[in-house]
């Protein structure tokens, strides 16, 4: 079984355990080092057996505990190297030995595991996002957060994905109607922003006729949106195409500050 669990998801922090078999990894590390290793042992797992942490960009909320569990277990972070030259200086110090470097768009094999970085769309150094799937395995888990816009290869690797972590950042209306400067509104509604309640509604459509059967709607903002909101737009636009949630797919929502459920995936 592939395991996942998200420590923390939103716009203050994000921080995902991904395992299979004797195979322990983080995407991401946007929380404090104390509430990354509680949530890992919450789970019933050992913060000292992680392989490494895969960071998806540079932003303080995906890489402010990194530094911190990297240097307290021993630890290997993995980035592109944009997004080590954009982060280096915000970790501390971190050992070379512990500083890998991938490139985009490749398969990686790590113990029992193989990870995917993909490239996608934010305002970032070199985001990416993640395939993961067991060695030999042909069942997926992905996370795709921080993605102002669905492109052609965030559809390729998203698809047949048997568990999505899809962002589901904002409602518009609240956005605009919200304290965030002109500017910021414009940065976060454009194609390097991140992606809107109705924007991933629509993309669970696709991504259920393309071999997904769970959603996690992620990275909610804690201004200008909230779960059940969240929730129902995805919900209403799959009812819309004729599609029931909890029968033709499930969904669920990560929260900020909780441990999600763990949810596993055959391999």
């Amino acid at each position: 079984m592939i395991k996942y669990c998200s420590v923390g998801s939103g716009s203050c922090g994000n921080c995902h355990f991904v395992g299979y078999k004797d195979t322990n990894i983080l995407i991401d590390a946007g929380l404090s080092g104390k509430r990354i290793t509680d949530g890992i042992k919450d789970i019933g797992e050992k913060p000292e057996n992680l392989k490494g942490i895969f960071i998806t960009h540079e932003h303080s909320d995906h890489i402010k505990g990194a530094g911190i569990v990297s240097r307290k277990f021993n630890i290997p972070i993995f980035a592109n190297l944009e997004t080590w030259r954009a982060m280096k200086d915000k970790l501390g110090k971190i050992e070379s030995s512990n500083m890998v470097v991938f490139e985009n768009d490749k398969n990686y094999s790590i113990g029992d595991m193989i990870i995917r970085p993909f490239s996608i769309e934010h305002d970032a150094a070199n985001p990416v996002g993640y395939n993961l799937c067991a060695k030999g395995g042909s069942e997926k888990v992905s996370i795709a957060t921080d993605i102002g816009l669905v492109t052609d290869n965030v559809r390729k690797n998203l698809y047949k994905s048997k568990l999505v972590i899809l962002e589901s950042n904002y409602d518009k209306n609240m956005l605009l109607a919200g304290s965030y400067s002109y500017a910021l509104k414009r940065r976060v509604m454009s194609e390097v922003g991140h992606l809107s309640n109705d924007e991933a509604g629509k993309f669970c459509v696709e991504l259920l006729k393309n071999g997904t059967e769970r959603i996690l709607l992620a990275h909610l903002s804690k201004e200008n949106n909230f779960p059940e909101l969240a929730y129902e737009t995805s919900k209403g636009i799959l009812t819309q195409n004729n599609f029931i949630v909890g029968q033709d797919i499930k969904l669920d929502v990560l929260l900020r500050n909780d441990i999600s459920d763990v949810y596993k995936v055959n391999p």
